[in-house]
């Protein structure tokens, strides 16, 4: 066996040591998530991988909907809702949910008394469309560019 590292492969110390990121979604004052990229430290370009970790009582995002990029979630700790489309599933360990595009809109919530970890993981395009229906409002990425526009102002071009 060989003790060498390489820069292609992420151990679960390695991942367990890396810093976490705690992100709040702007249009979401209950949202609290803390995040452990793992996807950019091996190098992959076109696949985000991100282990998330919601506190008790907190949130992920917002309820949304994606128009480009898939994703799914895989339950990896803790007890979660996870609301697909309006309706609540109560999820745990070993559970998935996938996303196509367009998908369905959905959110994670944690509302119980331990920490709910999860890896999501998703497309990397240069272009993504995503829909926040329950605030009306549309968000347009281009590359890192992000705009939110409510989606009462669009107006059909043809």
């Amino acid at each position: 066996m060989t003790t060498d590292r390489s820069p292609l492969l992420l151990h679960a110390a390695d991942i367990a040591a890396s810093d976490e990121m705690t992100f709040r979604h702007p249009l979401n004052p209950a949202s609290e998530i803390h995040l452990r990229m793992i996807s950019g430290v091996v190098g992959l370009q076109r696949v985000v991988l991100t282990i998330g970790r919601v506190p008790p009582g907190r949130e992920s995002f917002v309820y949304h909907s994606h128009q480009h990029e898939e994703e799914f979630v895989f339950i990896l700790g803790g007890r979660g809702l996870l609301e697909i489309d309006g309706t609540e599933h109560e999820v745990g360990p070993g559970d998935f949910a996938g996303f196509p595009t367009p998908s369905a809109a959905h959110q994670l919530r944690n509302p119980f008394d331990t920490d709910l970890v999860y890896l999501m993981g998703g497309e990397r395009r240069e272009m993504e469309v995503a829909d926040f229906p329950r605030l009306g409002k549309r968000l347009v990425r281009s590359g890192s560019e992000m705009q939110v526009v409510d989606t009462a102002d669009l107006k059909s071009f043809w």
